[in-house]
């Protein structure tokens, strides 16, 4: 979907990690009543969201409306443009007017909601109703909606991260067809880039991490990394695919003009979120982005023709080509809530029914939650879309796994990112020795 109602990247982790530490002064203990309602009687539920964009609000309306169709003795009191913050009081709170179902753009917050009690294990209720999450799930969404075992989370759309490319770029460049591996990327991006003065006409790819969705975790998606042993400590010095995604994004910042030129560069060009985005303009020629920047892309009317798909795979990963990262939206059952069995038929129904994901991704833009609605003929989309429900469906796609203090760690290494792309650190296994090690040390303090 258009991101007006979530921010960058960069900005969701910092909120948060603000959102988990907030969680982290209270225990949340689980409800008294537990999940005894009777779900033939007439009840009312809350359900808080975060969408806030007029097309977004339509399209919960709507998502609601079946449920309640299907379900006539239960209704749903929806509030939208929740945040995170408020999200998380209220939970601690309870009270009437608290939620009894709560999303969430955030899924970095899954482990705190788990660890913590905020959200009620939803196992049990897959379990009575017959659903097996393994086969209804994506993958990697089956595997961010859960922490140690608790699944207190279902997904509720997704995003997939994948390759934008000006298709007219790449023509004139003699460019015949989007890279498959990073060296051919690479070479891509070089060709691509015309330089102007001490800065570009126009630049191949902006690689730097404070740049548009190129986080970390987006580019190491692609080389498959195992962020914590089985032991539950920082894997970042021992899997050799953490070493290899940082030399290949500090290979494309020295190969593109060098940390400082590029950082000159980046600070003329337009934002992430309006109409002015520099892939839009055409003043990057490739963006690493997700589903929604198509039909922002497109809105935008650009000069040039768009086109889209996965991003590259390191060299001799070829048979890999095609996976990415994967995120997205997660629901959950508040376990102040004495009215969880009603609450469960709500969720059940926006993550499982189909047409409902269908018909909510047709609204929303985002990629379905459930492998029948990505193969669901009843989808429609602009046929480059089909790149990111196909990323979305590969089992070679990753994400990254709940942690107890939520997005800490991907902070912790996303800034030491900034350090060694610009030549700060110097050391590259030092680096990363004393990353982990940090990170080690933030997980054993939020466990305390």
């Amino acid at each position: 979907m258009p991101r007006a109602a979530r921010p960058a990247r960069r900005a969701a982790l910092a909120l948060s990690v603000s959102a988990v530490l907030l969680a982290a002064s209270a225990c949340t203990g689980q409800s008294s009543s537990g999940a005894d309602d009777d779900t033939s009687k007439e009840t009312t539920i809350t359900f808080w969201h975060a969408w806030s964009a007029p097309g977004e609000v339509k399209a919960v309306k709507t998502l609601v409306a079946g449920f309640e169709k299907a379900h006539p003795n239960i209704h749903v009191n929806v509030v939208g443009n929740m945040t995170d913050d408020k999200i998380n009081q209220a939970l601690r709170g309870g009270g009437s007017k608290a939620p009894d179902v709560i999303s969430s753009f955030t899924t970095n917050n899954v482990g705190k909601f788990c660890s913590s009690g905020a959200l009620v294990d939803l196992n049990p209720f897959f379990e009575k109703a017959g659903i097996d999450p393994g086969t209804t799930f994506p993958k990697a969404m089956n595997e961010y909606t859960q922490y140690a075992g608790d699944r207190c989370t279902a997904p509720l759309l997704g995003d997939a991260y994948g390759l934008y490319y000006n298709k007219t770029a790449f023509r004139k460049a003699g460019i015949t067809s989007p890279p498959r591996t990073w060296s051919e990327f690479l070479a891509d991006a070089r060709k691509l880039t015309v330089r102007q003065g001490d800065g570009y006409k126009q630049l191949g790819f902006m690689p730097d991490y404070h740049g548009w969705e190129t986080t970390t975790e987006h580019y190491f998606a692609q080389f498959s990394p195992a962020y914590f042993d089985s032991a539950g400590r920082s894997n970042l010095a021992e899997d050799p695919a953490f070493k290899a995604g940082f030399t290949l994004q500090k290979k494309l910042v020295d190969g593109l003009g060098g940390f400082q030129r590029l950082e000159k560069y980046r600070a003329t060009l337009g934002d992430e979120w309006g109409d002015k985005h520099p892939f839009h303009t055409g003043q990057v020629a490739m963006q690493l982005d997700g589903e929604w920047r198509l039909g922002m892309a497109t809105a935008a009317k650009p000069g040039f023709e768009i086109g889209v798909a996965p991003l590259p795979v390191p060299d001799g990963q070829e048979d890999q080509y095609g996976k990415g990262y994967i995120t997205g939206t997660i629901t959950g059952i508040a376990a102040t809530s004495h009215r969880q069995n009603a609450a469960w038929e709500f969720v059940r129904y926006i993550t499982t029914d189909t047409d409902a994901v269908v018909n909510f991704s047709n609204g929303i833009h985002n990629v379905p939650s459930t492998l029948a609605a990505l193969r669901s003929p009843k989808l429609t989309y602009d046929p480059r879309f089909k790149t990111f429900l196909d990323i979305a469906a590969n089992p070679a796609s990753t994400t990254t796994p709940a942690s107890v203090n939520g997005g800490v760690y991907l902070a912790t290494i996303q800034n030491f990112g900034f350090d060694y792309e610009s030549g700060r650190a110097k050391d590259l296994d030092k680096g990363l020795a004393a990353t982990a090690r940090q990170i080690d040390t933030d997980i054993a303090q939020a466990k305390q």
